[in-house]
């Protein structure tokens, strides 16, 4: 039986090799979470300046809504609120499935929050159908279709990036405790589209 040979110019060069990629590591971090939080604190500028412009109309006019304008049922943006915020914790459970390597739990989260973020665009699309008034009705209407809008726009976006994940997450291995910045990418986007549906709520329907 013959004995394998070592070759130690060899081993020398795989030591190498591996110290070289370690420190090609370390010389270049990961920032994905961190590009994706400076988009997000920009894309939170652009809601600031909204909530900003609909205070100062709020502030302008004497009466606000203004006279004429239909009052905003509660009753069903109260549901779709419940269910936004529910949806986020459903999110959270789908990273905490991942990172227990429990890709089939993962998946089934993240099934269900994206149904959850689909009903929500689907009370909007209904609430925006039996509304009596339009969006050149007058200023609250304007500004009312523009912020949720836009916030709808955001949850639209969520959804598609939340399916994106749930398909690539088909090939095994694809996600696992040690690599899954897709789903926490997901999840934070995900807690920022709810937080904002949280003061816009507040601002439009209660305030």
């Amino acid at each position: 039986m013959q004995s394998q040979t070592i070759d130690p110019a060899q081993t020398a060069l795989n030591h190498h090799h591996a110290a070289t990629t370690e420190a090609h590591h370390e010389e270049h971090p990961d920032h994905r979470i961190f590009g994706l939080i400076v988009f997000l604190i920009a894309e939170g500028m652009i809601f600031i300046g909204l909530f900003g412009a609909y205070l100062v109309f709020r502030a302008s006019l004497p009466v606000w809504p203004p006279e004429g304008t239909p009052e905003l049922e509660l009753l069903l943006p109260g549901v779709n609120t419940v269910n936004l915020i529910a949806s986020s914790f459903v999110m959270h459970n789908a990273d905490t499935a991942i990172k227990k390597n429990d890709a089939r739990g993962m998946q089934i989260w993240l099934a269900i929050t994206a149904a959850m973020g689909i009903t929500f665009l689907l009370g909007q699309v209904y609430e925006y159908t039996h509304l009596e008034f339009g969006l050149t009705t007058n200023l609250f209407a304007s500004a009312f279709y523009v912020l949720t809008g836009f916030h709808g726009l955001h949850v639209t976006i969520g959804v598609v990036a939340i399916l994106a994940v749930l398909w690539r997450s088909r090939t095994k291995d694809h996600y696992n405790s040690e690599k899954h910045f897709g789903i926490e990418a997901a999840e934070i986007y995900w807690h920022f589209v709810d937080v904002i549906w949280i003061i816009l709520f507040g601002l439009i329907y209660l305030l």
